[in-house]
């Protein structure tokens, strides 16, 4: 679709004139993004310095990514900026890192090193890309094989953890030809499939107890209450980032595949009719009090993209790109000063915890509702560079 219809489908949504040579919505985003936060450490709200958390990875892995496809030197400063400000002179990860805490969480922004160690070759990076990796090695795990989400969640598995961890781990083991690691790869999504998915819905629930003793936890299946809209989203995302990583031959590639398929056929049954856009709780569409959630939405949109590039099986009845402009138009405002937001945000909803977070559904429609929450921000920026490639 041609820019000028997508900046038309903005300017429906804020009185604008924009300029004939506007920049596109990724780039848009980021300038957004740094205008709000200057320094990196400010992106996901954090005061008191450097803070290791996979909110400020993962949107910092998004503005490396637009860096690298429009040639923006200052987007990968900025990036850099954070990681050299969080690490210090030997590599050792700073921001109250502790990996005897075995979280999950904590493995998501070592990613980004492997790539910036790769183009810029420096020993701080590579060494804290060996920390977690080490972490990884030493992981707690289920029976079935499957890494706890953290250790002070023992048997417990998140669809959350899948995107924490998988992308580094696949990255890792392509960059380091460690070819045994895809099984273990493969292994922790199809643990997780299995032990969460709902077949009375066709959808996967937002995560699986395996000593089934929990009070968030179903005591016959172990399951969580509900299938969380970014719960799906974070573990439909870590598939499609996965999946470009495995050797063609290995044979978990197609079985990921399948999974991945089978979730971009099963969503459009849970969409809004009118926006094409999906609820908090995505199991429960149209309930009362149930909302449109915008860091979900941007997941699956971005899935689609993606789909649609590598040549993955999307439905017949899914136009990702006019998915695309109905995100733009349903969660993006623009201000006056042409700085763009994402609408809509869940700020954060997990299970059980000091806050003994009880997964039902007047938990999740109750969370705090925020914009620019980085869980949506990324997202939105990978599916605005998918949209663009097209």
């Amino acid at each position: 679709m041609k820019k000028t219809v997508l900046l038309l489908a903005l300017c429906g949504l804020a009185a604008c004139a924009p300029a004939p040579q506007q920049e596109p919505l990724s780039v848009r985003m980021v300038r957004s993004e740094i205008k709000r936060a200057p320094e990196a450490t400010f992106l996901d709200g954090q005061e008191g310095g450097y803070k290791w958390n996979y909110t400020t990875g993962l949107e910092l892995r998004s503005f490396l990514d637009v860096s690298r496809a429009y040639a923006i030197p200052e987007f990968d400063a900025y990036v850099r900026a954070w990681y050299d400000g969080v690490l210090d002179g030997d590599g050792n990860i700073g921001g109250k890192y502790d990996r005897e805490k075995f979280n999950l969480d904590h493995i998501c922004p070592a990613r980004t090193l492997i790539t910036l160690n790769q183009s810029t070759p420096d020993p701080r990076y590579a060494a804290a890309v060996e920390t977690a990796r080490g972490q990884l090695r030493e992981q707690p795990r289920t029976q079935a094989g499957a890494f706890w989400h953290k250790k002070v969640y023992p048997g417990q598995v998140w669809l959350d953890g899948l995107y924490m961890a998988e992308p580094f781990y696949a990255a890792y083991a392509s960059a380091n030809h460690e070819d045994s690691a895809f099984d273990d790869i493969a292994l922790q999504f199809r643990v997780a499939a299995e032990k969460t998915f709902d077949p009375a819905t066709g959808l996967w629930r937002h995560a699986w107890d395996e000593t089934k003793s929990m009070f968030w936890a179903d005591p016959v299946t172990g399951q969580s209450a509900h299938a969380w809209g970014r719960a799906l989203g974070w573990y439909t995302m870590a598939l499609t980032e996965v999946l470009p990583f495995f050797p063609e031959d290995h044979p978990g590639k197609p079985e990921l595949q399948g999974i991945l398929e089978q979730i971009l056929a099963t969503l459009p049954k849970y969409a809004d009719p009118e926006t094409g856009m999906w609820y908090q709780v995505l199991d429960c569409p149209g309930r009362e009090g149930n909302y449109l959630e915008s860091t979900c939405s941007a997941m699956f949109t971005y899935a689609y993209l993606k789909a649609a590039r590598m040549g993955w099986a999307v439905p017949e009845s899914v136009d990702p790109r006019a998915l695309y402009d109905s995100l733009v138009k349903t969660f993006i405002r623009e201000d006056a000063d042409g700085t763009l937001n994402l609408t809509q945000c869940c700020a954060v909803a997990g299970l059980g915890g000091k806050e003994n977070r009880s997964g039902t559904f007047e938990y999740y429609i109750h969370e705090k509702i925020i914009e620019n929450d980085p869980k949506g921000v990324g997202p939105f920026i990978w599916a605005s560079l998918e949209y663009e490639q097209l």
